[in-house]
């Protein structure tokens, strides 16, 4: 347990994302009991324990889904014989078939670098966004307008950085040339509408591609009438949180059926396997079958006849 939460430590101190995993409660027989805790990366590595071979695809696969939409599971892995939760709300049940029975209950939890907040330049604006931004859970980075050139190059920019530009014509163009090829979240610029218009245009000119340039916030803020600068400052972090708030947080109907085309159906218990990285695999009538165990794979070798193919 003890290596388990130093990893854990490690992993939040250099700001690299994982869920963590725990079993709730348990129905005998189950090889994992209550307390029983599991790390997964990013790229689905597990540290830890909370069940065999059966139990951790779907955990791993869970995590993964979480990592991406940000929001925690309650997944209750039901074996033959097991008795499940009940329909309740927020409970994700899944079959069990391949092991011996009973259930286990499991909570999967990711942890998430704190969004970013970037302010490159100087003025009012963005130092209540400084205050601002902090009080809110964002972790900031403040770049003046004579420091950011080289600095900027070495930051991160990924799709839970939000940048807000207010170098007030010292260097609007290079900065946003810089963040819109990359993939941040939020790029703004704090600037009057004829300013913003003509550094559209500047960057335009420069090569920034037209879909790049949607991206642009310019002027920076909702429109709420703001006139001071705290006022602003508030208006920009208000549509910050929007965009934030309305990113992709579950799988859409179409993303689903992408994400089923790379699973496959267990013939043998039913379960869902990750193809690219399953394990065990046999063929029949000239397609490929997926399983999630070793066992599973020996009982279909041994009557393929007797299950049916997966779809």
């Amino acid at each position: 347990m003890s290596d388990l939460l130093a990893l854990a430590y490690e992993l939040a101190r250099r700001g690299e994302p994982f869920a963590l995993a725990t079993v709730v409660r348990c129905e005998r027989p189950t090889s994992a009991k209550p307390g029983a805790k599991a790390l997964i990366r990013k790229d689905g590595t597990v540290a830890g324990w909370i069940g065999g071979s059966c139990a951790e695809p779907i955990v791993v696969r869970e995590a993964l889904r979480a990592l991406q939409d940000g929001r925690p599971r309650f997944i209750a892995l039901v074996g033959e014989g097991g008795a499940g939760p009940g329909r309740r709300e927020g409970v994700l049940e899944q079959a069990m078939a391949c092991h011996s029975g009973g259930t286990l209950e499991i909570y999967v939890e990711p942890v998430l670098p704190k969004p970013q907040l970037l302010l490159i330049g100087r003025g009012p604006v963005l130092e209540t966004l400084e205050r601002l931004g902090a009080a809110t859970g964002f972790g900031v980075l403040f770049l003046p307008s004579e420091t950011f050139p080289d600095r900027l190059r070495e930051i991160p920019l990924t799709p839970r950085t939000f940048v807000v530009v207010a170098t007030h014509g010292d260097a609007d163009e290079e900065a946003l040339e810089h963040v819109l090829r990359s993939e941040a979240a939020y790029v703004s610029l704090v600037a009057s509408r004829k300013r913003a218009g003509a550094v559209t245009e500047a960057l335009r000119t420069r090569g920034v591609a037209v879909e790049r340039l949607g991206r642009l916030k310019a002027p920076a803020g909702l429109d709420i009438g703001a006139v001071a600068p705290e006022e602003i400052a508030v208006s920009i972090l208000a549509e910050i949180v929007q965009v934030s708030r309305s990113q992709k947080s579950e799988w859409t109907p179409q993303e689903a059926g992408a994400a089923a085309a790379t699973e496959a159906r267990d013939p043998v218990c039913g379960m869902s396997v990750e193809i690219a990285s399953a394990k065990y695999r046999s063929e029949a009538a000239g397609r490929p079958v997926y399983f999630c165990c070793a066992r599973c794979k020996q009982l279909f070798d041994q009557d393929p006849a007797r299950y049916p193919a997966a779809d």
